[in-house]
């Protein structure tokens, strides 16, 4: 959060009159969106210990359906759900390849990113198609329609998602289930934990998540292509590190993945509107990346160091050590 806030400050102090006015913020609340949504399901796969590559895939599949769908029925609803329901599969195939055959997940969805774009391509001949019919629509203006002609609705629909998953990260029992296993697997099973089907419900809501957003992004951009999603991968990636899930597993941040996200949306115009050139935006997002992951892990260490000086100086501790010294003398 405290990265978001400083770089849009040396934003606004390198182009006042882009980064003072409020349609580049719109823009922002425009185009983030999908990538937002997908690293928030990301950041519960990473927080268990695990990755998931295969999501901008399921943006190019779940794209399709949604289109193929209402373009052949003329139903868009249906075709929402079946989008999402398409998504769900993806995830729920990758999870029972970890979790109960044992695929390690890095493998197993990188086969699956391959497949499922392989099966788009030769679903819909490698053609792209215009829906510009749906505008006409309830569910156009419901999902990416202008509130009060201002505000994109796909901001709100990302912001409702981050609250949600907020709540089951740190205050439903699944979210405790997450932790654990990222933490350690086999502890997480001596606390009662089915880490096998978690994970497979796990990896079935992250495919729905990346469904949603093959959905918010079809609609905006009221086309369909093969490649959508393609540029997605690292982005996304780089969102929920920059936010500080730990790639280890254990430790998730949701805000943190918010404002990732809107980091990594809001550095290419930036960049260009600070006058210093489009190809240098891949540099300066390898260094807001590598200096937010290393301001993470300085603080990070920081805070365990000071917990563990409060635990030893804990008067609990302290009781604790000096009936340990008096048993062993005795």
């Amino acid at each position: 959060m405290m990265v978001y806030f400083v770089l849009m400050g040396l934003f606004i102090m390198a182009a006042p009159r882009v980064f003072t006015g409020y349609r580049i913020y719109m823009s922002f609340l425009q185009t983030v969106p999908p990538q937002l949504v997908l690293a928030l399901g990301l950041t519960l796969v990473i927080t268990a210990g695990e990755i998931d590559l295969s999501f901008s895939a399921v943006i190019a599949f779940s794209g399709f359906v949604f289109s193929y769908i209402f373009l052949t029925f003329g139903t868009p609803w249906i075709a929402f759900f079946l989008a999402l329901a398409s998504g769900a599969l993806v995830g729920f195939i990758n999870g029972l390849l970890i979790a109960k055959i044992g695929v390690p997940s890095i493998m197993c969805t990188l086969a699956s990113q391959f497949f499922w774009n392989g099966l788009t391509i030769l679903l819909c001949g490698g053609l792209s198609w215009n829906i510009k019919a749906i505008k006409s629509h309830f569910i156009h203006p419901l999902f990416v329609g202008r509130i009060g002609g201002l505000v994109p609705a796909q901001s709100l629909w990302s912001l409702g998602l981050a609250v949600l998953l907020w709540f089951i990260l740190n205050r439903h029992k699944f979210g405790e289930s997450i932790l654990f296993i990222g933490d350690n697997p086999d502890v997480a099973r001596v606390m009662g934990v089915n880490v096998e089907t978690t994970k497979i419900k796990l990896f079935t809501l992250n495919g729905l998540i990346a469904g949603f957003a093959a959905v918010l992004l079809t609609l905006e951009m009221i086309n369909f292509w093969t490649t959508q999603g393609a540029g997605f991968l690292l982005p996304v990636m780089a969102a929920v590190f920059i936010g500080g899930t730990s790639i280890a597993g254990g430790q998730g941040s949701i805000v943190g993945s918010f404002f990732g996200a809107y980091i990594i949306g809001s550095l290419e115009a930036g960049v260009v509107a600070s006058g210093i050139g489009g190809y240098w935006t891949r540099l300066v997002s390898g260094l807001v990346m590598g200096a937010s992951v290393t301001l993470n892990v300085v603080l990070g260490k920081t805070k365990e160091k000071r917990f563990i000086e409060k635990l030893r100086s804990s008067v609990f501790v302290k009781g604790f050590f000096k009936q340990e010294k008096q048993y062993v003398h005795n």
